[in-house]
Protein backbone atom coordinates (compact mmCIF):
# COMPACT_ATOMS: atom_id res chain seq x y z
CA UNK A 1 0.00 0.00 0.00
CA UNK A 2 1.28 3.38 -0.73
CA UNK A 3 1.00 6.23 1.69
CA UNK A 4 0.10 9.92 -0.22
CA UNK A 5 3.03 11.70 0.68
CA UNK A 6 2.08 15.37 -0.28
CA UNK A 7 -1.63 15.54 0.57
CA UNK A 8 -0.66 13.87 4.23
CA UNK A 9 1.80 16.54 4.68
CA UNK A 10 -0.55 19.43 3.38
CA UNK A 11 -3.68 18.00 5.24
CA UNK A 12 -1.38 18.18 8.35
CA UNK A 13 0.18 21.75 8.24
CA UNK A 14 -3.26 23.04 6.78
CA UNK A 15 -4.78 25.90 9.16
CA UNK A 16 -6.68 28.93 8.13
CA UNK A 17 -4.79 32.73 8.85
CA UNK A 18 -1.11 33.09 10.08
CA UNK A 19 -0.68 33.02 6.27
CA UNK A 20 2.40 35.44 5.27
CA UNK A 21 2.98 34.51 1.87
CA UNK A 22 0.88 33.66 -1.21
CA UNK A 23 -1.63 32.70 -1.87
CA UNK A 24 -3.33 35.99 -1.67
CA UNK A 25 -6.78 34.10 -0.22
CA UNK A 26 -5.23 33.46 3.02
CA UNK A 27 -7.59 30.21 2.98
CA UNK A 28 -10.24 32.62 4.57
CA UNK A 29 -13.84 33.86 5.10
CA UNK A 30 -15.97 33.60 2.11
CA UNK A 31 -13.35 31.96 -0.38
CA UNK A 32 -12.58 29.41 1.85
CA UNK A 33 -16.66 28.42 2.20
CA UNK A 34 -16.64 28.37 -1.51
CA UNK A 35 -13.29 26.81 -2.51
CA UNK A 36 -13.08 23.92 0.65
CA UNK A 37 -9.36 23.15 -0.86
CA UNK A 38 -7.91 26.51 0.08
CA UNK A 39 -6.74 24.96 3.19
CA UNK A 40 -4.13 22.81 0.82
CA UNK A 41 -3.40 25.56 -1.07
CA UNK A 42 -0.08 26.40 -0.54
CA UNK A 43 3.14 27.52 -1.81
CA UNK A 44 6.67 26.65 -1.56
CA UNK A 45 7.53 26.59 2.23
CA UNK A 46 9.58 24.01 4.45
CA UNK A 47 7.16 21.74 4.60
CA UNK A 48 5.57 21.70 1.36
CA UNK A 49 8.80 20.71 -0.47
CA UNK A 50 9.52 22.63 -4.20
CA UNK A 51 8.46 20.87 -7.53
CA UNK A 52 11.52 22.63 -9.53
CA UNK A 53 14.21 20.63 -7.25
CA UNK A 54 12.21 18.09 -5.08
CA UNK A 55 14.03 16.91 -1.83
CA UNK A 56 10.97 16.30 0.56
CA UNK A 57 7.56 15.27 -0.09
CA UNK A 58 7.51 15.91 -3.76
CA UNK A 59 10.78 13.48 -4.22
CA UNK A 60 9.24 10.52 -2.54
CA UNK A 61 5.73 10.99 -4.38
CA UNK A 62 7.50 11.26 -7.98
CA UNK A 63 9.76 8.45 -6.64
CA UNK A 64 6.67 6.25 -5.90
CA UNK A 65 5.20 7.24 -9.40
CA UNK A 66 7.92 5.83 -11.08
CA UNK A 67 8.05 2.86 -9.29
CA UNK A 68 4.14 2.57 -9.82
CA UNK A 69 4.66 3.13 -13.78
CA UNK A 70 7.68 1.60 -14.38
CA UNK A 71 9.92 4.61 -15.18
CA UNK A 72 13.04 5.07 -14.94
CA UNK A 73 12.08 8.98 -13.91
CA UNK A 74 8.61 10.09 -13.18
CA UNK A 75 7.96 13.96 -12.76
CA UNK A 76 4.65 15.72 -12.01
CA UNK A 77 3.06 18.55 -14.05
CA UNK A 78 0.16 20.64 -13.13
CA UNK A 79 0.01 22.76 -16.78
CA UNK A 80 -1.51 19.42 -18.44
CA UNK A 81 -0.23 16.90 -20.82
CA UNK A 82 0.48 20.22 -23.05
CA UNK A 83 3.43 21.02 -21.13
CA UNK A 84 5.08 17.61 -21.20
CA UNK A 85 4.89 17.70 -24.67
CA UNK A 86 7.07 20.99 -25.18
CA UNK A 87 9.49 19.05 -22.49
CA UNK A 88 9.85 15.93 -24.12
CA UNK A 89 10.20 17.88 -27.92
CA UNK A 90 12.71 20.16 -26.01
CA UNK A 91 14.70 17.28 -25.13
CA UNK A 92 14.38 15.84 -28.60
CA UNK A 93 15.53 18.96 -30.45
CA UNK A 94 19.10 17.89 -30.25
CA UNK A 95 18.72 14.99 -31.53
CA UNK A 96 17.31 16.22 -35.27
CA UNK A 97 15.38 18.72 -36.92
CA UNK A 98 12.65 16.52 -37.68
CA UNK A 99 9.59 15.12 -36.21
CA UNK A 100 7.84 12.19 -37.52
CA UNK A 101 3.93 12.89 -35.85
CA UNK A 102 0.55 11.69 -36.98
CA UNK A 103 -2.09 13.78 -38.38
CA UNK A 104 -4.12 13.37 -35.75
CA UNK A 105 -1.65 15.36 -33.05
CA UNK A 106 -3.26 17.61 -30.33
CA UNK A 107 -2.29 21.29 -31.06
CA UNK A 108 0.28 21.13 -28.95
CA UNK A 109 2.70 18.98 -30.67
CA UNK A 110 1.88 21.38 -33.87
CA UNK A 111 3.30 24.60 -31.72
CA UNK A 112 6.01 23.07 -30.09
CA UNK A 113 7.14 21.85 -33.33
CA UNK A 114 6.72 25.91 -34.34
CA UNK A 115 8.86 27.01 -31.63
CA UNK A 116 11.31 24.31 -31.69
CA UNK A 117 11.97 24.85 -35.33
CA UNK A 118 11.18 21.11 -36.11
CA UNK A 119 9.64 20.02 -39.65
CA UNK A 120 6.80 17.60 -38.86
CA UNK A 121 6.94 14.63 -41.12
CA UNK A 122 3.13 13.45 -41.34
CA UNK A 123 2.07 9.98 -41.02
CA UNK A 124 -1.55 9.16 -41.47
CA UNK A 125 -3.94 6.13 -41.06
CA UNK A 126 -6.85 4.45 -43.19
CA UNK A 127 -10.51 6.17 -41.92
CA UNK A 128 -13.09 3.47 -41.54
CA UNK A 129 -16.57 4.62 -40.09
CA UNK A 130 -15.37 8.62 -40.26
CA UNK A 131 -12.83 7.35 -37.30
CA UNK A 132 -8.97 7.49 -38.52
CA UNK A 133 -6.85 4.99 -36.78
CA UNK A 134 -3.36 4.94 -35.98
CA UNK A 135 -0.62 4.25 -38.92
CA UNK A 136 0.49 0.73 -38.88
CA UNK A 137 3.97 2.01 -39.23
CA UNK A 138 4.61 0.77 -42.30
CA UNK A 139 6.36 4.16 -43.89
CA UNK A 140 8.55 4.17 -40.61
CA UNK A 141 11.42 2.22 -42.35
CA UNK A 142 11.61 4.30 -45.12
CA UNK A 143 11.39 7.54 -43.72
CA UNK A 144 14.50 6.54 -41.13
CA UNK A 145 16.59 4.93 -43.22
CA UNK A 146 16.36 7.50 -45.75
CA UNK A 147 16.81 10.97 -43.29
CA UNK A 148 19.38 10.99 -40.67
CA UNK A 149 18.05 14.60 -39.29
CA UNK A 150 14.48 12.75 -37.98
CA UNK A 151 14.99 13.03 -34.61
CA UNK A 152 12.16 10.40 -33.63
CA UNK A 153 8.33 9.73 -33.58
CA UNK A 154 5.80 11.57 -31.63
CA UNK A 155 3.09 8.84 -31.58
CA UNK A 156 -0.37 9.29 -30.28
CA UNK A 157 -1.86 6.47 -28.07
CA UNK A 158 -4.70 6.11 -26.71
CA UNK A 159 -6.25 8.56 -29.50
CA UNK A 160 -9.81 10.47 -28.45
CA UNK A 161 -11.65 7.16 -30.14
CA UNK A 162 -9.72 4.75 -28.29
CA UNK A 163 -7.55 3.30 -30.74
CA UNK A 164 -4.16 1.80 -29.34
CA UNK A 165 -1.26 2.70 -31.63
CA UNK A 166 1.25 -0.35 -32.48
CA UNK A 167 3.84 0.84 -30.01
CA UNK A 168 5.51 -2.10 -30.10
CA UNK A 169 5.93 -2.41 -33.83
CA UNK A 170 7.21 1.61 -33.93
CA UNK A 171 10.00 1.03 -31.04
CA UNK A 172 11.60 -1.80 -32.86
CA UNK A 173 12.13 -0.19 -36.02
CA UNK A 174 12.95 3.32 -34.20
CA UNK A 175 15.62 1.69 -32.02
CA UNK A 176 16.73 -0.06 -34.95
CA UNK A 177 17.63 3.36 -36.50
CA UNK A 178 18.67 5.07 -32.35
CA UNK A 179 15.99 7.36 -32.98
CA UNK A 180 13.21 8.64 -29.74
CA UNK A 181 9.89 7.00 -29.30
CA UNK A 182 7.87 9.58 -28.01
CA UNK A 183 4.48 8.85 -26.98
CA UNK A 184 1.19 11.30 -26.16
CA UNK A 185 -0.50 9.41 -23.70
CA UNK A 186 -2.72 11.73 -22.30
CA UNK A 187 -5.78 9.83 -22.69
CA UNK A 188 -4.12 6.44 -21.62
CA UNK A 189 -2.96 6.83 -17.92
CA UNK A 190 -5.44 4.42 -16.54
CA UNK A 191 -3.61 1.79 -19.07
CA UNK A 192 -0.95 1.07 -16.50
CA UNK A 193 -3.47 -0.42 -14.38
CA UNK A 194 -4.63 -3.03 -17.06
CA UNK A 195 -3.91 -6.43 -15.74
CA UNK A 196 -1.50 -7.39 -18.80
CA UNK A 197 -0.80 -3.47 -19.70
CA UNK A 198 -1.88 -3.61 -22.90
CA UNK A 199 -1.31 -0.29 -24.84
CA UNK A 200 0.38 1.13 -22.00
CA UNK A 201 3.19 3.65 -23.57
CA UNK A 202 5.49 2.92 -20.64
CA UNK A 203 6.23 -0.29 -22.41
CA UNK A 204 8.13 0.82 -24.82
CA UNK A 205 8.55 4.40 -25.03
CA UNK A 206 11.68 6.39 -24.32
CA UNK A 207 9.38 9.20 -22.88
CA UNK A 208 5.51 9.97 -22.23
CA UNK A 209 2.92 11.79 -20.57
CA UNK A 210 0.56 10.71 -19.29
CA UNK A 211 -3.15 12.51 -18.81
CA UNK A 212 -3.60 11.83 -14.96
CA UNK A 213 -6.82 14.28 -15.09
CA UNK A 214 -8.38 12.42 -17.92
CA UNK A 215 -8.91 8.80 -16.98
CA UNK A 216 -7.56 9.30 -13.13
CA UNK A 217 -9.13 10.29 -9.95
CA UNK A 218 -6.67 13.41 -10.19
CA UNK A 219 -7.90 17.45 -10.61
CA UNK A 220 -7.66 18.69 -14.18
CA UNK A 221 -4.62 19.51 -15.77
CA UNK A 222 -2.71 16.63 -13.34
CA UNK A 223 -0.47 14.93 -15.42
CA UNK A 224 2.77 12.92 -15.20
CA UNK A 225 6.02 12.81 -17.55
CA UNK A 226 7.86 9.27 -17.58
CA UNK A 227 11.63 8.47 -19.45
CA UNK A 228 12.77 5.34 -19.36
CA UNK A 229 16.42 6.38 -21.28
CA UNK A 230 18.26 7.79 -19.01
CA UNK A 231 20.00 9.66 -21.38
CA UNK A 232 17.81 11.77 -22.02
CA UNK A 233 17.05 12.22 -18.57
CA UNK A 234 19.61 16.50 -18.46
CA UNK A 235 17.45 17.25 -21.11
CA UNK A 236 14.42 16.07 -20.29
CA UNK A 237 14.74 18.24 -17.01
CA UNK A 238 15.65 20.97 -18.27
CA UNK A 239 13.19 21.31 -20.10
CA UNK A 240 10.31 20.69 -17.48
CA UNK A 241 12.34 23.77 -15.70
CA UNK A 242 11.33 26.11 -18.33
CA UNK A 243 7.64 24.94 -19.16
CA UNK A 244 6.67 23.82 -15.93
CA UNK A 245 5.10 26.67 -13.80
CA UNK A 246 7.26 28.24 -11.18
CA UNK A 247 3.74 28.65 -8.74
CA UNK A 248 2.13 24.95 -9.45
CA UNK A 249 -0.86 23.92 -7.60
CA UNK A 250 -0.51 22.03 -4.63
CA UNK A 251 -4.01 20.71 -4.61
CA UNK A 252 -3.00 19.52 -8.66
CA UNK A 253 0.35 17.98 -6.93
CA UNK A 254 -1.38 16.30 -4.49
CA UNK A 255 -4.53 14.79 -6.28
CA UNK A 256 -1.91 13.73 -9.56
CA UNK A 257 0.03 11.26 -6.97
CA UNK A 258 -3.53 10.51 -5.57
CA UNK A 259 -4.81 9.46 -8.37
CA UNK A 260 -2.16 6.81 -9.57
CA UNK A 261 -1.59 5.45 -5.97
CA UNK A 262 -5.92 4.78 -5.19
CA UNK A 263 -6.15 2.94 -7.91
CA UNK A 264 -2.69 0.94 -6.94
CA UNK A 265 -4.21 0.34 -3.96
CA UNK A 266 -7.92 -0.44 -4.86
CA UNK A 267 -7.10 -2.55 -7.87
CA UNK A 268 -11.01 -3.37 -7.68
CA UNK A 269 -12.26 -0.22 -9.73
CA UNK A 270 -10.22 -0.88 -12.87
CA UNK A 271 -11.85 -4.39 -13.16
CA UNK A 272 -15.36 -3.42 -11.95
CA UNK A 273 -15.78 -0.43 -14.14
CA UNK A 274 -13.90 -2.40 -17.20
CA UNK A 275 -16.73 -5.33 -16.92
CA UNK A 276 -19.81 -2.49 -16.26
CA UNK A 277 -18.15 -0.85 -19.56
CA UNK A 278 -18.27 -4.45 -21.81
CA UNK A 279 -21.74 -4.81 -20.50
CA UNK A 280 -23.25 -1.57 -21.53
CA UNK A 281 -21.66 -1.98 -24.67
CA UNK A 282 -23.47 -5.20 -25.43
CA UNK A 283 -26.93 -3.46 -24.08
CA UNK A 284 -26.10 -0.05 -25.66
CA UNK A 285 -28.97 1.67 -27.29
CA UNK A 286 -27.07 2.37 -30.28
CA UNK A 287 -24.00 0.89 -32.57
CA UNK A 288 -20.69 0.99 -30.77
CA UNK A 289 -17.44 1.86 -31.96
CA UNK A 290 -15.06 -0.73 -29.55
CA UNK A 291 -11.64 -0.12 -29.65
CA UNK A 292 -8.70 -1.39 -27.57
CA UNK A 293 -9.31 1.20 -24.93
CA UNK A 294 -12.50 0.73 -22.78
CA UNK A 295 -12.76 3.49 -21.22
CA UNK A 296 -13.72 5.50 -24.47
CA UNK A 297 -17.26 5.03 -25.50
CA UNK A 298 -18.00 5.72 -29.15
CA UNK A 299 -21.79 5.25 -29.84
CA UNK A 300 -22.14 5.52 -33.78
CA UNK A 301 -25.67 7.57 -33.76
CA UNK A 302 -24.73 8.28 -37.69
CA UNK A 303 -25.55 4.24 -38.06
CA UNK A 304 -29.11 5.10 -37.04
CA UNK A 305 -29.63 8.33 -38.91
CA UNK A 306 -29.39 10.63 -36.05
CA UNK A 307 -27.03 13.67 -35.99
CA UNK A 308 -24.79 13.29 -32.69
CA UNK A 309 -24.97 16.69 -32.69
CA UNK A 310 -28.92 16.54 -31.67
CA UNK A 311 -28.16 13.93 -29.25
CA UNK A 312 -25.83 15.51 -27.36
CA UNK A 313 -28.14 18.59 -26.61
CA UNK A 314 -31.31 15.95 -25.85
CA UNK A 315 -29.05 14.01 -23.40
CA UNK A 316 -27.53 17.59 -22.12
CA UNK A 317 -31.47 18.25 -21.48
CA UNK A 318 -31.47 15.14 -19.25
CA UNK A 319 -28.57 16.41 -17.43
CA UNK A 320 -25.95 13.81 -19.66
CA UNK A 321 -22.87 15.62 -20.98
CA UNK A 322 -20.91 13.70 -23.35
CA UNK A 323 -16.54 14.09 -24.10
CA UNK A 324 -17.24 14.98 -27.90
CA UNK A 325 -19.27 14.83 -30.67
CA UNK A 326 -18.20 14.91 -34.32
CA UNK A 327 -20.98 14.93 -36.19
CA UNK A 328 -21.56 11.34 -36.22
CA UNK A 329 -20.04 9.85 -33.42
CA UNK A 330 -21.13 10.52 -29.36
CA UNK A 331 -18.00 9.88 -27.73
CA UNK A 332 -18.78 9.59 -23.41
CA UNK A 333 -15.21 9.00 -21.41
CA UNK A 334 -15.73 6.51 -18.83
CA UNK A 335 -12.95 6.22 -16.21
CA UNK A 336 -12.28 3.04 -13.37
CA UNK A 337 -14.51 5.60 -11.03
CA UNK A 338 -17.26 4.80 -12.97
CA UNK A 339 -19.85 2.55 -12.07
CA UNK A 340 -22.38 0.32 -13.51
CA UNK A 341 -25.28 2.35 -11.94
CA UNK A 342 -23.76 5.29 -13.90
CA UNK A 343 -23.92 3.68 -17.55
CA UNK A 344 -27.12 2.43 -16.72
CA UNK A 345 -28.44 5.61 -16.17
CA UNK A 346 -26.62 6.65 -19.42
CA UNK A 347 -27.97 3.94 -20.94
CA UNK A 348 -31.69 4.69 -20.30
CA UNK A 349 -31.39 8.20 -20.93
CA UNK A 350 -29.70 7.00 -24.59
CA UNK A 351 -32.25 4.77 -25.29
CA UNK A 352 -35.18 7.51 -24.95
CA UNK A 353 -32.99 9.89 -27.14
CA UNK A 354 -32.40 7.54 -30.08
CA UNK A 355 -36.19 6.64 -29.94
CA UNK A 356 -37.41 10.51 -30.58
CA UNK A 357 -38.29 10.02 -34.04
CA UNK A 358 -38.18 13.84 -33.84
CA UNK A 359 -34.15 13.78 -34.58
CA UNK A 360 -34.85 10.53 -37.07
CA UNK A 361 -33.09 11.42 -40.19
CA UNK A 362 -30.46 14.55 -38.88
CA UNK A 363 -27.74 12.82 -39.39
CA UNK A 364 -25.36 14.77 -42.24
CA UNK A 365 -22.20 12.91 -43.46
CA UNK A 366 -19.45 15.21 -42.67
CA UNK A 367 -15.79 15.28 -44.59
CA UNK A 368 -13.29 12.74 -43.09
CA UNK A 369 -10.24 14.46 -41.99
CA UNK A 370 -8.48 15.15 -45.20
CA UNK A 371 -4.90 13.87 -46.63
CA UNK A 372 -3.92 17.29 -47.88
CA UNK A 373 -1.34 17.74 -50.29
CA UNK A 374 2.04 18.81 -48.81
CA UNK A 375 3.58 21.36 -51.45
CA UNK A 376 5.69 23.40 -48.98
CA UNK A 377 7.07 22.70 -45.25
CA UNK A 378 5.11 23.91 -42.53
CA UNK A 379 8.34 26.07 -40.90
CA UNK A 380 8.46 27.72 -44.20
CA UNK A 381 4.69 28.46 -44.19
CA UNK A 382 4.96 29.79 -40.98
CA UNK A 383 8.07 32.22 -41.96
CA UNK A 384 6.44 33.67 -44.86
CA UNK A 385 4.42 36.52 -44.95
CA UNK A 386 0.48 35.67 -44.55
CA UNK A 387 -2.80 36.99 -45.08
CA UNK A 388 -6.23 36.80 -44.23
CA UNK A 389 -9.19 35.32 -46.80
CA UNK A 390 -12.58 34.39 -46.00
CA UNK A 391 -12.54 30.72 -45.08
CA UNK A 392 -15.29 29.87 -48.19
CA UNK A 393 -12.60 31.50 -50.51
CA UNK A 394 -9.42 29.89 -49.41
CA UNK A 395 -9.59 26.62 -51.72
CA UNK A 396 -6.48 26.58 -53.41
CA UNK A 397 -4.60 28.58 -51.08
CA UNK A 398 -1.52 27.57 -48.61
CA UNK A 399 -2.46 27.54 -44.83
CA UNK A 400 -0.10 30.02 -42.70
CA UNK A 401 -1.33 29.05 -39.68
CA UNK A 402 -2.57 25.54 -38.91
CA UNK A 403 -6.65 25.46 -38.03
CA UNK A 404 -8.33 22.51 -36.49
CA UNK A 405 -11.58 21.57 -34.43
CA UNK A 406 -12.03 21.46 -30.67
CA UNK A 407 -11.77 19.25 -28.96
CA UNK A 408 -10.35 17.27 -29.66
CA UNK A 409 -7.65 20.18 -30.73
CA UNK A 410 -6.16 18.79 -34.01
CA UNK A 411 -5.72 20.41 -37.01
CA UNK A 412 -7.98 19.53 -40.11
CA UNK A 413 -5.18 21.87 -42.24
CA UNK A 414 -1.68 22.45 -41.18
CA UNK A 415 0.92 25.31 -42.18
CA UNK A 416 2.03 24.17 -45.42
CA UNK A 417 -1.14 22.48 -46.95
CA UNK A 418 -3.12 23.59 -49.69
CA UNK A 419 -6.71 23.65 -48.26
CA UNK A 420 -8.96 21.63 -50.13
CA UNK A 421 -12.86 21.75 -50.31
CA UNK A 422 -13.25 19.05 -47.99
CA UNK A 423 -11.00 20.74 -45.18
CA UNK A 424 -13.41 24.29 -45.88
CA UNK A 425 -16.24 22.02 -45.46
CA UNK A 426 -14.71 20.09 -42.18
CA UNK A 427 -13.93 23.44 -40.82
CA UNK A 428 -17.19 25.00 -41.51
CA UNK A 429 -19.20 22.18 -40.21
CA UNK A 430 -17.51 22.43 -36.55
CA UNK A 431 -18.88 23.82 -33.72
CA UNK A 432 -15.87 25.13 -32.18
CA UNK A 433 -12.56 25.84 -34.30
CA UNK A 434 -8.85 26.94 -33.64
CA UNK A 435 -6.33 28.89 -35.73
CA UNK A 436 -9.26 30.56 -37.56
CA UNK A 437 -10.23 34.55 -37.27
CA UNK A 438 -13.27 35.80 -37.06
CA UNK A 439 -14.35 33.38 -40.12
CA UNK A 440 -11.27 33.57 -42.24
CA UNK A 441 -8.33 31.41 -42.24
CA UNK A 442 -4.67 32.65 -42.89
CA UNK A 443 -2.78 31.72 -45.87
CA UNK A 444 0.39 32.90 -47.43
CA UNK A 445 0.51 35.73 -49.44
CA UNK A 446 1.07 35.31 -52.97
Amino acid sequence: MYEYHIYSQLKKYARAGKSFHVPGHKARGDFKSKFPVAGLDVTELSYSDNLMCPDGVIAEAQKDLAEITGAKKSYIVTDGSSAGIFAMLYAAAKRGNKIIVPRNSHQSVWNACRVFGFEPVIIQGKTENGIMLPSDGSELEELLSNDVNIAGLLAVSPDYYGNIAPLKQYSEVLKKYERLLIVDGAHGAHLVFSPDKKGYAGLYADMWVDGAHKSLPTLTQGALVCVNDEKIIPELEEGLNIFRTTSPSYPVMASVEYGYKYLYNNPKFYEEAETAVSAFRQKCAAPVYVSDDFTKIVADLGALGISSDVAAEQLEKKGIYSELSDGRHLIFYASPLTTAADLNSLNAALTAVVNNKKIKNTYKERPALPSNERTYSFLYALKNRRELVPLKKAAGRMCARSAGVTPPCIPVIVAGEIITSDAIEALSCAGHTFGLDGGAVWVVKR
